[in-house]
């Protein structure tokens, strides 16, 4: 559906204030009329602005709900995969993200003990796009929405923190939010909380997520690069330390994982401590560290999970995204499963939404074509996890030889990563 030039969505009226149903809590008092959409998205990450751009294109009238003011702060997840690199040239795109500037990942590579492993080699992979494009979020997230605006049927509000949902006879109905200390009212045929691994709209569900992988916590930091240095390894495992490399337009994004709960042990022996070991694993990047890594405020402490909820909907609601399984950072997956959950849930879900009305079924069948995919993945990474800390315990990892040399087996890390268990496409 192309865009038009002018004139603007219905709003489809002013709702009557909600009947809450017993133990619910009053009604607040808003400074704001109520609004009604077909479709409230809560989270301006990757699902959420994709889903809400997806539905916009189909002639949805959607309102994407942003916590944040902007999006100018330091994500962590920073991998394009070639799965989602192909939605984007599908949607016109691809150009204009891979404009911007980006490192590109073409293999993985580890180095354990002195020796490298290839780990994933996507220059095999049947496709434009064969590796994994590192782009900032920061830089990514606001060309979605600026090509979202186009869209009359779309609208955003930055600065909106979600505080409550709006239930009726036990279906939600909308959400209640702040922006800038006002409080307001949005109704919609269907709420997507697309907010996140500590989503609001999960907890204010009742949905409570089950652990799946043993916890870890990785500290992140960045050291400029030098685009044409020839350091290849993605990451290295040494005497039980482990440290992993993602290569920015000019920077090493730099994953140092300790246990979970060491942050604090490791603070106390100082920042020359933490320089000290990571140069002992990446000499190469000695004087960046050295040079640039000089206060823990350049540091950031990701808490480390793999989780999902047993189901991803209620009446009049959806999760997707890291609200509905959280992905542990091996294979860098996030968000390639985050954009895929966004492009099925509107492929399935455009008609009935602009029928007015979401039968649960359509839930479900989101749900079953994205759970399959989900933890076929998660079982993957946690067994790479388990692998991974038990070579830096041992400080060895090794596969196979045959596995290495027969090709679709040796292919098989990188179709996963890239891919996942299969493709998904936007509907035209």
């Amino acid at each position: 559906m192309q865009p038009q030039n002018a004139g603007t969505a219905p709003s489809g009226g002013e709702v009557p204030a909600a009947r809450q149903p017993r133990g619910a809590r009053a009604a607040t008092p808003t400074d704001a009329a109520p609004q009604h959409r077909q479709c409230a998205v809560v989270g301006g990450g990757p699902a959420g602005v994709m889903l809400a751009l997806l539905l916009a294109r189909q002639g949805v009238r959607v309102t994407l709900l942003e916590q944040h003011h902007d999006f100018d702060r330091d994500f962590r997840g920073d991998t394009i995969h070639p799965s989602v690199l192909e939605i984007l040239d599908q949607l016109g795109l691809v150009e204009r993200v891979l404009a911007l500037p980006h490192g590109e990942l073409r293999q993985a590579a580890v180095g354990v003990g002195g020796q490298t492993l290839l780990a994933a080699d996507f220059s095999h992979l049947p496709t434009r796009f064969p590796y994994v494009a590192i782009l900032p979020q920061a830089q990514f997230l606001p060309l979605i929405v600026e090509e979202a605006r186009r869209y009359p049927t779309f609208s955003v509000h930055m600065g909106a923190a979600v505080r409550e949902l709006i239930i009726e006879d036990d279906v939600v109905r909308g959400v209640r939010y702040q922006v800038d200390g006002q409080a307001r009212e949005l109704r919609a045929t269907l709420t997507v909380g697309a907010d996140g691994r500590f989503s609001v709209v999960r907890r204010l569900a009742g949905f409570a997520p089950i652990q799946t992988a043993q916890a870890i916590d990785v500290l992140w930091f960045r050291v400029p690069r030098d685009p044409a240095g020839g350091w290849q390894p993605l990451g290295r495992i040494d005497r039980g330390r482990i440290l992993a490399a993602l290569p920015r337009a000019d920077s090493w994004q730099l994953a140092w994982v300790i246990p979970k709960g060491g942050y604090q042990r490791l603070r106390r022996a100082g920042l020359a401590e933490l320089r000290s070991q990571a140069s002992a694993l990446a000499p190469e990047l000695h004087d960046a560290l050295e040079a640039h890594l000089t206060d823990w405020h350049q540091v950031s402490l990701l808490s480390v999970e793999s989780s999902h909820v047993r189901r991803w909907y209620r009446p009049g609601l959806l999760l997707i995204g890291d609200a509905a399984h959280v992905m542990s950072p091996v294979g860098g997956v996030g968000i390639n499963y985050a954009v895929q959950d966004a492009v099925v849930a509107a492929n399935v879900l455009a008609e009935p939404l602009r029928r007015g009305h979401v039968p649960t079924s359509a839930l479900l069948r989101v749900q079953l074509e994205r759970a399959l995919p989900t933890l076929v993945i998660q079982t993957v990474q946690n067994f790479l996890q388990r692998r991974i800390l038990t070579a830096a315990s041992q400080n060895q990892f090794a596969l196979p030889a045959w596995l290495l040399r027969t090709p679709i087996l040796r292919d098989l890390p990188a179709r996963l990563i890239g891919y996942g268990l299969w493709r998904v496409h936007p509907r035209e």
